[in-house]
């Protein structure tokens, strides 16, 4: 019986996990499960699913839970030291990383210090901080499982003396003969329109994704192609690969996760349903395989396979991320903290579509990149860089 703590469990990813947890009682226990400010949500989680402890970011709102679950055995923690404490219990098993943003960079990096199964599904954590986090992974001797579809489909076409190395922080692509990681993205509900075409995108728009059921904020970067940009550095980070080494590849039908491609000319790819409860699945029984509640392919029934280059300009984002990585330092992490201001300021009709990578941008070129070593570096560039692209959307746009 493992003890999972669920970072962000009233969130797409947290809710997923719960319905596949629920499927296997007698393999998953809830040791905790967290949110930010959503009450209700929590509230009905911990009725159902009775957690040793629940915790709100939001200290007036944990005040409102506490008070809510009296009478039951549940004890709420409240703000950034009670989602360490929960990450990094000594009774905890696994973590699911699942907050989004670069608010869940410190709770999943207390749960690697600590040597927990991390199931990481919050990118912005290697985005940030790829070379801490990762030798904070092989330090303590921690087990990284990517939860991202994209990167856990790369993972399971690893071969398994690899997969086991990667897990552990360690991952050489070379050695096993490996020439490419194809990174697939579906380009979003806007591939086939002009880029001209999409100043007036609403927000509603922009979230209503082809395929995918997300997050507001994840489905706008999909939009933008910024989710794939997200993704490639991350995918840098998880398997030591140069930039070479990772190509990004549009496949509407997200029906192919990612592909591996080796020097033989061989290819494998991890196919299924675009359904998070796969990699979840995975992650959480990792190595064994388990029920996920997801229907199989029917492979008679699929209309065709296509694929497109990436479009650097359709989907300028994937150019700001690829250079961002390769500046290196804290180049990401202001990457990063630009498109989540600006992503806010567009869902909340404060900014045009087009207008988010023209914030990224302009912050990038804005706000010097520095050396990464040190955490409170890392936070200080985040920092800088959101008080710029929100200073740049008031000057710039006239708001």
């Amino acid at each position: 019986m493992r003890q999972i703590t669920i970072l962000g469990s009233t969130g797409t990813i947290g809710v997923s996990t719960l319905t596949v947890m629920s499927a296997h009682p007698e393999k998953f226990s809830t040791f905790a499960l967290t949110a930010n400010s959503n009450v209700e949500k929590l509230y009905q989680q911990c009725l159902e699913h009775r957690p040793r402890y629940a915790v709100m970011r939001n200290p007036v709102s944990a005040t409102e839970l506490r008070n809510r679950l009296q009478g039951l055995d549940i004890e709420v923690l409240e703000g950034e030291s009670g989602l360490i404490d929960v990450a990094s219990a000594v009774e905890v098993d696994s973590v699911m990383c699942a907050i989004v943003g670069a608010a869940g960079l410190n709770s999943s990096l207390a749960a690697v210090k600590e040597g927990k199964a991390v199931l990481l599904a919050n990118k912005e954590s290697l985005v940030m901080s790829g070379a801490l986090f990762m030798d904070a992974v092989r330090d303590n001797q921690a087990s990284l499982l990517p939860i991202d579809s994209e990167h856990n489909a790369i993972f399971q076409c690893l071969p398994e003396t690899h997969s086991k190395a990667l897990i552990q922080g360690e991952c050489s692509l070379k050695e096993l003969g490996i020439q490419k990681i194809l990174l697939t993205g579906s380009g979003g509900p806007f591939r086939t329109r002009e880029r001209a075409s999409l100043t007036e995108i609403t927000p509603e728009q922009a979230i209503a994704h082809p395929n995918w059921t997300m997050g507001p904020k994840i489905s706008v970067d999909s939009a933008t192609m910024m989710n794939k940009g997200l993704e490639y550095i991350e995918a840098c980070w998880l398997f030591s690969a140069k930039a070479d080494e990772i190509e990004i590849v549009v496949h509407p039908e997200s029906v192919i996760h990612s592909m591996v491609q080796y020097k033989d000319g061989s290819v494998l790819a991890q196919l299924g349903q675009p359904d998070m409860k796969t990699p979840i699945a995975y992650g959480l029984a990792y190595p064994e395989r388990i029920n996920a509640q997801v229907e199989p392919l029917d492979f008679t029934n699929l209309n065709g396979l296509h694929f497109e280059p990436g479009d650097e300009m359709r989907f300028p984002s994937l150019a700001l991320s690829r250079d961002a990585m390769i500046a290196g330092g804290t180049a990401p992490a202001i990457l990063n903290a630009a498109n989540e201001v600006a992503v806010d300021a567009f869902l909340n009709n404060q900014l045009s579509f087009l207008n988010i990578t023209q914030v990224i941008e302009q912050t990038l070129n804005a706000i010097e990149s520095t050396d990464a070593a040190e955490l409170e570096t890392i936070f200080e560039a985040d920092a800088r860089a959101r008080e710029y692209a929100n200073l740049a959307i008031k000057q710039e746009f006239n708001l």
